[in-house]
């Protein structure tokens, strides 16, 4: 019997299982799908386009990001990518038709302007479409996972409090901006009902209580001391150079002549920014190499691709709660740790055989 990629099972707990269909209404609930589906939307719109200027594929490029994919994956021979791929419900027509889309979105980028198309009114070919998109781009995993999380909470929750209840709809209503009035039609677009909504209500509130218990100043700090390297800010100067000889006649220039480094650049004509990042966000086997300079000095050129790169560090700075992106790091920490540990509890992931719609 045929089957409907949104059947696929993503999730169980307890004795109730949650098809693909689950994770992604559960998303809408959130309000976190209508980006992606742009995107979607914009990618279909490119293809349209492509076609009707008949323009040429660059086959080279849909292989390289395809093989690209296989890698990140651990998908080494063909028949271990079309068991993957199987598993999920999808076939290599699928596989290549994705690749392809994403190439003409980039080709005609910011030319486009998608179809007018509300998910919740897409047909349902269009919906199956997408959800091929969200398989391959990862989205799907990342959905599935914010709803695992809210069963292990409502799991460990039981009841929540009706007040945290009340404070998820009154969310909801705020950021789909509509009235109460309007709940009924807008269930009816997506294919649920009350008892759908009110379950998502539950969950949600038993999640915002779990989450906000974790958010505590003494749990952030302790956080911040565990994590002060690798959360360590860097504000940095580079330089591009073709060559590795280039790039040591460069650090020459700085460190004997005194030369500064935007001005070695200038000079050369080579490629000059400055960038600020933090230390975990640099490869693992580079990392040791800025934790041991100080303010001011340069490391040794290191390879980039087809050329190399120097780097002055112009400031070190200790990782602080008052900056927004360390907070928001340590915050994430706090919900990956807390949330796989109750999920490892209540809450399987499985990707198991689809199973008919009820």
């Amino acid at each position: 019997m045929s089957v409907s990629r949104h059947d696929l099972i993503v999730c169980a707990c307890g004795k109730d299982r949650y098809p693909a269909r689950d994770a992604i209404d559960a998303a809408v609930f959130r309000g976190e799908l209508e980006a992606k589906w742009q995107e979607f939307l914009e990618a279909i719109e490119a293809e349209k386009r492509s076609d009707e200027l008949d323009f040429d594929l660059d086959d080279a490029a849909i292989s390289s990001a395809a093989e690209a994919f296989r890698y990140e994956y651990d998908l080494i021979t063909a028949e271990e990518t079309e068991e993957w791929l199987a598993n999920r419900c999808l076939t290599l027509d699928d596989f290549t038709d994705y690749f392809t889309r994403h190439y003409w979105a980039n080709a005609f980028h910011k030319e486009i302007v998608p179809a007018d198309v509300e998910y919740q009114s897409a047909s349902p070919e269009l919906r199956e479409s997408f959800l091929t998109e969200l398989i391959l781009s990862g989205e799907l995993d990342r959905m599935t996972i914010a709803l695992m999380w809210r069963l292990a909470a409502h799991c460990a929750e039981k009841d929540p409090d009706p007040e945290a209840i009340a404070v998820a709809e009154q969310k909801f209503f705020d950021r789909n901006e509509i009235e109460p009035s309007q709940l009924a039609e807008w269930l009816k677009r997506l294919g649920r009902d009350s008892e759908w909504f009110n379950t998502m209500l539950v969950i949600d509130a038993a999640y915002r209580i779990r989450r906000d218990a974790l958010f505590v100043p003494a749990a952030r700090q302790r956080e911040l001391v565990a994590l002060r390297l690798s959360l360590t800010q860097f504000e940095t100067e580079i330089i591009e150079f073709e060559s590795r000889d280039a790039a040591k006649e460069g650090l020459f220039c700085v460190r004997e002549d005194g030369t500064s480094m935007e001005k070695v650049a200038s000079e050369g004509r080579y490629p000059y920014r400055r960038v600020s990042f933090l230390l975990e966000d640099i490869p693992i086997d580079t990392q040791q190499r800025f934790l041991c300079v100080s303010a001011g000095q340069v490391l040794k050129p290191i390879e980039r691709g087809d050329g190399f790169e120097l780097c002055r560090i112009v400031k070190k700075i200790e990782p602080s709660l008052d900056d927004p992106r360390v907070k928001s790091r340590i915050d994430q920490r706090l919900l990956d740790r807390h949330f796989s540990e109750l999920v490892s509890k209540h809450v399987e992931r499985r990707l198991g055989a689809p199973v008919a719609a009820q």
